[in-house]
């Protein structure tokens, strides 16, 4: 019988006794909601409440459709969708089509359409094709989005001179003049301070602004304007809320079927690559927030998709508007401190309490304000960052006829042109080769502009039949891209220009592409960033001859080589040794002058071409570094790999032990403070990293160094960082006392995880104690005291390739990770 048990336990007893060494059952789990998401729905509930009356009034729709569609985008949507903090209700890009679909077959058969949109959503869900949707052109989507702004924009405006908006976007601006000459003042009035309000509220100087700034600028201006009218006692149009019991709901679809399969899937494309766009942002959102990443998943658009579709069915179904991720109202909740789906299914519930208790008070709102805001919002769809987004990646045309055909034609015949127009630009980028050749000192010069397949071949073979027999030439491929008959053309060429003693170096970026294959570069596998000892190939010991021939695995002449687009030019400069007067002595061993050259061909190879113009530029303009970046001369720590950086963007000082001396110290070390005060007074650089890394020797140096000994330049140099190793626990000369920035012997730390030993632990403390000897520099503190100056601390780990930060908590000084989602916007 087991110990566990107790002997003489009747069978009564023993039924709830939980087996052994198992925790106790617990009891129904309570629903908790965090305080955050409490706060967070609150935010929201205010932004919403207004927009969805404002949008529902855009639409032509009754006024409560608006608010049912608010509720049910955020209970319905809040609880089913995969993105947890993305708000969902009537959008503003959905208005443009709910408007036509009203004008066209009324509200009960629009209701209908947005059922059935959302049941196709529902079976795009099942069939997991939410990535898919993903593949638009973000230069169609932002036209579209760009066009529904304008036909907003134009359509209310309108409404805020007094009068009525017509049904498209030309009679709207026909209309216009006459309506500017009939305005009404009160109108004009209220949508003045609505917009003022609106534009002046998150601008509020001072500490009262930073408290009052925290409540909806939305639910301000209308709330404002709708005191101020309430006040001066003016006769305006107002919203009107009828009974719920007269609350039209959807019916059986009427109209043309070819009709009404455009609207739905109409309303489908638009609900659903605006959701899954806006999901996609939220998660960028929550990435920048810290904290919050390993609390609030990553979104699942197959889920998203499936929780829009069911809210659409129960929006239409109870007469609400069409349902989809809203940027602003989610936005609105991540920034708010959400951290959970909670937040939006709180705001469905308030929507659904004002909807029902606060019908006097949104009875008092004038039309014109209402009207004044959603402008607001139309406008703001016209994002001038895109625009210059998709101009610097030449699909402007792409975006302007999208939008055109969005205002002037419809969202979906918009969409249509500009995915017609995108897959022509891609087609006349794949076919839009430009050939060239020219000669230069004896050598001739053809380059390549685009994308090299069957329709360029002509034109490249006559070009290439314009180069003499026996002449060096040089062909630059500056394109991605390589077909079968194009390969081969230049290969068949290449053979027969070398076969009458020319030479050919083909250059460029050709990823992938093999011209010929060496037998001794088979098995190469070499990166750019490793062109000396550490390359995963092996070499024949010796090169032949220079100008001899090598037969290839084929037989035939080497005329050009493999992985790395080496030709013949260019593998015998970097295969051969170093010949010639003024050939170095000591070439010849590993990491001598072979490695050197082979370095140096590689990068004019393959890099200079890439960066001429760059560097061109930089040598007109003159270095304009954002950053010092002072590290140690360890050879595995590269500055440009790790921070991304280009050539012109970090000044940077590498030593021993990153170490920075304190100014006028006896036998100081001149350079670095020289570098220091060149980088701040005459570079202006707005800010100096100090990094170190693990493994470092100098650290190990500093560990194991005992007192006396013979006073070496390496052991004189390295007295600078005496005071890093006092502040380590059981560092020479640690005595237990506090740092003079407040930091205790245990010293900063990396977080997650202690530090692997007492080197690590020393290299930590070592960069902020460079982090102090820094600030005593003149040049560095003057800039910190006039703001133009940030230090940072930094760690990087060579094992791991991770960066750390250094930042502040209440435990003190603490290095974070710095992970791939840790870029904000």
């Amino acid at each position: 019988m087991s110990a566990c048990v107790p002997a003489h336990a009747d069978s009564a007893r023993t039924e709830h006794v939980h087996p052994p060494h198992s925790p106790p059952p617990r009891g129904p789990r309570r629903f908790r909601v965090a305080g955050a998401d409490v706060s967070a729905s609150i935010a929201v509930f205010l932004i919403a409440l207004p927009l969805s009356l404002g949008i529902a009034l855009a639409t032509g729709a009754p006024l409560q459709a608006g608010l049912v569609a608010a509720a049910v985008g955020g209970i319905v949507a809040g609880r089913l969708g995969g993105c947890p903090l993305q708000v969902s209700g009537p959008a503003a890009g959905l208005t443009v089509v709910t408007a036509d679909l009203i004008q066209q077959y009324g509200w009960r058969t629009t209701c209908a359409i947005t059922v059935l949109a959302g049941i196709a959503q529902l079976g795009l869900g099942c069939l997991r094709v939410a990535r898919s949707a993903l593949a638009v052109s973000p230069a169609i989507v932002h036209g579209m989005l760009a066009g529904i702004g304008v036909t907003i924009a134009v359509a209310q405006l309108h409404i805020v001179l007094g009068g009525t908006p017509q049904s498209s976007v030309p009679d709207n601006l026909v209309a216009l003049p006459a309506q500017l000459a009939n305005l009404r003042p009160a109108d004009l009035a209220v949508s003045a301070l609505t917009l003022s309000l609106l534009s002046l509220w998150p601008r509020l100087p001072g500490r009262a602004g930073q408290l009052l700034g925290k409540l909806p600028a939305a639910l301000i201006a209308v709330a404002g304007a709708t005191a101020v009218a309430a006040v001066a006692g003016l006769r305006l149009p107002k919203v009107d809320l009828p009974s719920w019991s007269s609350h039209a709901l959807a019916t059986l679809p009427e109209g043309p079927v070819l009709g009404l399969v455009a609207a739905v899937l109409t309303t489908t494309l638009v609900c659903s690559v605006q959701s899954l766009l806006g999901a996609v942002a939220v998660d960028k959102l929550v990435a920048a927030r810290p904290g919050l990443t390993g609390r609030v998943k990553r979104s699942d658009l197959d889920r998203e998709l499936l929780g829009q579709g069911a809210a659409n069915i129960v929006s239409g179904s109870l007469g609400g508007l069409p349902i989809a991720g809203v940027a602003v109202r989610s936005t609105a909740n991540v920034a708010a401190g959400a951290v959970s789906r909670n937040s939006t299914m709180l705001h469905g519930g308030l929507v659904v309490i004002a909807a029902l208790l606060l019908v006097p008070a949104l009875e008092l709102i004038p039309l014109a304000s209402l009207a004044a805001l959603v402008m607001a919002v139309g406008l703001k769809m016209i994002s001038l960052n895109h625009i210059r987004t998709v101009t610097r990646h030449r699909e402007v045309l792409v975006y302007a006829v999208t939008t055109a055909g969005v205002v002037f034609l419809g969202v979906l015949e918009g969409v249509a042109l500009g995915i017609a127009v995108a897959v022509g630009v891609a087609l006349h980028r794949l076919t839009r080769t430009r050939i060239t050749h020219d000669e230069t000192e004896g050598v001739h010069h053809v380059h390549v502009r685009g994308q090299l397949t069957f329709l360029a071949v002509p034109r490249l073979s006559r070009v290439l039949h314009q180069v003499p027999h026996g002449a060096d030439a040089v062909v630059e491929l500056d394109g991605s891209f390589m077909d079968h008959a194009a390969f081969e053309t230049l290969q068949d060429w290449q053979k027969t220009h070398t076969a009458h003693g020319g030479t050919v170096d083909v250059t460029g970026r050709r990823p992938g592409t093999r011209i010929s294959e060496p037998a001794d570069t088979d098995n190469c596998r070499c990166r750019p960033w490793t062109p000396w000892r550490n390359h995963q190939c092996e070499r024949p010991p010796t090169a032949p001859p220079t100008g001899a021939a090598r037969p290839d695995s084929a037989g035939d002449t080497d005329a050009v080589t493999g992985a790395s687009g080496r030709t013949d030019l260019a593998g015998r400069a970097a295969q051969a040794d170093v010949a010639g007067p003024g050939r170095t002595e000591g070439t010849d061993g590993p990491g001598g002058g072979r490695e050197l050259a082979r370095g140096i061909s590689a990068f004019q190879r393959n890099t200079a071409p890439l960066m001429r113009g760059e560097l061109a530029r930089l040598a007109r303009e003159g270095q304009q570094p954002s950053q010092l970046f002072l590290t140690c001369a360890d050879s595995r720590v590269v500055t440009s790999m790790i921070t991304s950086s280009g050539p012109g963007d970090l000044f940077v000082v590498r030593n021993v032990g990153n170490l920075v001396p304190l100014p006028g110290e006896e036998g100081g070390d001149d350079s670095v403070a020289a570098a220091i005060e060149y980088a701040v007074e005459v570079l202006k650089v707005r800010s100096i990293t100090v990094c170190g890394h693990s493994g470092c020797g100098a650290m190990q140096a500093l560990l194991s160094a005992e007192p006396g000994g013979v006073q070496t330049p390496l052991r004189r140099w390295l007295r600078h960082g005496l005071p890093s190793l006092s502040r380590v626990p059981g560092g020479a000369g640690a005595d237990g006392a506090d740092g003079a920035d407040g930091y205790t012997d245990a010293g900063p730390r990396l977080a997650g995880r202690p530090a692997a030993d007492t080197a690590e632990q020393l290299s930590l403390v070592n960069v902020v104690q460079q982090l102090e000897h820094l600030r005593a520099h003149e040049s560095v503190s003057r800039a910190l005291r006039a703001g133009d100056l940030e230090l940072h601390g930094m760690y990087f780990h060579v094992g791991e390739a991770q960066a750390y930060l250094l930042a502040e908590d209440d435990g003190g000084a603490v290095f974070r990770r710095v992970l791939e989602t840790d870029v904000t916007v």
